[in-house]
């Protein structure tokens, strides 16, 4: 049976899979979580602060597998004097403390949730991202999964426990919030939206697929020290996206076609270009490497994610 400590786990894909983890018969999961946490029943360490002086000797004891999903991600309106350092603090060197500390404890294998973001903002036509890429990381957040990226398989040269990095693009499924949220949102009131002729490409990965690809890392002999990318298999475009959210709710779907350059400018002119990035741009991922290297298919499609968005919540 292995030993799992697992963090992160009261963010949006922990909680569910923590879920998973526990409801399995072959492993046992150690939890850890701030100590705003305490009252939660999964949470079984505390700790105030994950960064370069965090012990996590306690927990340590009897542990085969680190699965690592804790980080500081993206604040609107960051307000921190110093923002670099800030990620850095928690998401390179809280990440590295914590895997030091297990290679100390002779845990087998490190898995760390990186992001996407690590190989770049957005791809061009029919030229997905791939794990062989070199990085090109262009916000905050993206840096610094990348330097923690480096510096665990450093670290896995220096001592020998297996690393694991997975890098997932947008993760949608029961209880998303953000951008998606809102799209969902949008599509259910039925209002009119100018998107129904956007000819881009975004991958997207279901909450079920991306657990399903953690947990054969679990164990898998070819994962180690590797970097693999996540997705459901399928590329879609938002217009298609919003059409099959539509389906997913069970109401009609509302696009309005407006050329992307038109919509591109507009919202440019407006400040909301980075929104006219998400929505316009492209950004694929080749996920052929996971699939050959690991024999790993994602379990469900697209439209099946999608559709758990809506009925998990109890929405239809």
């Amino acid at each position: 049976m292995n030993k799992i400590l697992m963090t992160g786990a009261s963010g949006f894909v922990g909680h569910h899979l923590l879920k998973t983890l526990r409801s399995a018969q072959s492993v046992q999961v150690v939890c850890a979580g701030r100590r705003a946490q305490i009252s939660s029943p999964t949470i079984d360490y505390v700790v105030d602060k994950i960064n370069n002086i965090t012990s996590w000797s306690s927990a340590m004891a009897g542990v085969d597998v680190v699965i690592h999903l804790a980080a500081r991600v993206h604040v609107m309106r960051d307000e921190h004097p110093n923002p670099i350092q800030s990620f850095r603090d928690t998401n390179v060197d809280g990440t590295l403390n914590l895997a030091r500390q297990a290679a100390q404890a002779g845990v087998r294998r490190f898995i760390f949730i990186s992001s996407i973001k690590v190989n770049g903002e957005q791809t061009p036509a029919a030229r997905p991202f791939r794990a062989s890429d070199v990085p090109n990381p262009q916000d905050l957040y993206g840096i610094s999964k990348y330097e923690a990226e480096q510096g665990l398989l450093e670290l896995a040269e220096e001592t020998g426990i297996e690393v694991v990095i997975i890098r997932p693009p947008l993760v949608y499924g029961p209880g998303v919030k953000g951008n998606f949220a809102s799209m969902m949102k949008w599509v259910q009131a039925g209002w009119p939206l100018p998107l129904g002729a956007i000819d881009n490409r975004r991958s997207l990965v279901s909450l079920d697929n991306l657990i399903s690809l953690i947990i054969t890392c679990i164990d898998h002999p070819a994962a180690a020290n590797q970097v693999f990318l996540a997705s459901d298999g399928e590329d879609l475009s938002t217009s298609d996206l919003l059409r099959r959210l539509a389906d997913a709710a069970g109401v009609p779907s509302r696009l309005i076609p407006v050329p992307a350059g038109v919509l591109r400018t507009g919202l440019s002119l407006i400040g909301k270009g980075a929104i006219a990035q998400r929505l316009l741009g492209s950004l694929q991922v080749d996920i052929a490497k996971t699939q050959q290297l690991l024999g790993w298919t994602p379990p469900i499609t697209a439209d099946e994610g999608l559709r758990r968005c809506f009925v998990t919540k109890g929405l239809l």
